[in-house]
């Protein structure tokens, strides 16, 4: 089979690309130049799309002993990723940038240009374990490593996207996987895991959307509408969000306030207490299904990235998914996803479009 393997650069996708070779495949290493200027990306041991990183992903494609090359992927990174991030956070939403890419660049545009090479399979260093059903159809399932896993931020896969994806590290831990690149000689053994937003330079996601979008104006409220503060642009706040909130009037029972809403056309952030903040019934829009769409089920939901799984009830109507979670979560903001389990197989993600409560919060 002819595979093109997904280099980031870092010790995941190094060992996934040195195991689809050994497996008998044909493989060639590819890493995507995501930046228009990498520079301008985290540098060091932080990040995915730097200059280093191709560095680091090409000797290891040469350790390995595959061809490699780099795919500029930039301008459609900009697009879809980035400029998609920044309009969410203008809507006073809360999108996930990884999940996104996953969605249009590493399994769209990367893979719709594999298959039209010749390619059969596009393997990531992604945690995630792929299983033929009884149905036929290609089931994708937590990692073994749970605190590894990644299928919350692959629920957005298709069918046909999960057909032509080998994910050859879902059955193994994190430490096996360093232990291994230590045992082939690949020099990213030790390298740090990526984390935060590739591209964000520094970190600073608040100043690096004040930039982008301008500083902004606008008050802090309590649910009774009385102002207790003041905010430089709504891009600022996520629901759920404790810290930061530079209120000028405390609580009457001296306990910390939540953020519970965001009014970007207003500009107003309301916040309120943590029991004020749990929600029971999650609404979903644009869903993706891993395979046949459901109508609706028993399953469990994650809601965020680091989140915990919620056992639910779900209903699902043409582009709409009614979640009915049976105990309440905290801090769900619109823009995250709802992925959907049923075990470990992933069922599918939607898009979290508005948060309530059935009953009085208790």
């Amino acid at each position: 089979m002819r595979v093109l393997a997904a280099m980031s650069g870092g010790v995941d996708s190094a060992v996934a690309a040195a195991r689809s070779a050994e497996a008998g495949h044909d493989v060639t290493g590819i890493h995507l130049a995501l930046s228009r200027n990498p520079k301008s990306y985290r540098t060091g041991a932080r990040g995915c799309c730097t200059i280093e990183d191709a560095g680091d992903a090409r000797r290891a494609a040469d350790v390995i002993g595959i061809p490699f090359y780099v795919w500029d992927m930039s301008e459609r990174f900009h697009t879809d990723v980035v400029e998609d991030f920044i309009a969410e956070y203008a809507e006073g939403r809360t999108p996930n940038p990884c999940l996104r890419c996953n969605e249009k660049i590493k399994f769209a545009a990367v893979l719709d240009r594999a298959v039209a090479l010749g390619f059969d399979a596009v393997a990531t260093g992604h945690y995630a374990q792929l299983r033929t059903g009884a149905d036929g159809l290609i089931e994708m399932h937590r990692a073994v490593d749970p605190g590894k896993d990644q299928s919350y931020v692959l629920g957005v896969l298709t069918q046909a996207q999960l057909a032509h994806s080998l994910f050859p590290l879902g059955g193994s831990t994190k430490a096996s996987v360093r232990v291994e690149a230590v045992r082939r000689g690949l020099a990213v053994a030790d390298k740090p895991d990526s984390h935060d937003i590739c591209f964000i330079s520094d970190g600073d996601t608040s100043g690096w959307l004040r930039e982008k979008l301008g500083a902004g104006s606008g008050e802090i409220v309590d649910g009774a509408g009385e102002v207790l503060g003041t905010h430089e642009g709504t891009f600022g706040f996520t629901v759920g969000q404790r810290r930061g909130l530079r209120i000028d009037k405390p609580a009457s029972d001296g306990k910390p306030r939540y953020v519970l809403d965001i009014e970007p056309v207003a500009g107003t952030v309301t916040v309120g207490s943590r029991e004020e903040l749990t929600v029971d019934h999650v609404v979903g829009i644009k869903p993706r299904w891993c395979g046949t769409a459901p109508t609706g089920l028993d399953c469990t939901v994650q809601l965020r990235a680091h989140g915990d799984e919620h056992h639910a009830a779900t209903r699902v109507t043409g582009d709409r998914v009614e979640i009915d979670l049976l105990e309440p979560a905290s801090g769900i903001a619109p823009g995250q996803a709802a992925v959907i389990y049923v075990g470990s197989r992933v069922v599918g993600s939607a898009t979290i479009s508005a948060t309530g409560r059935r009953t009085a919060a208790r």
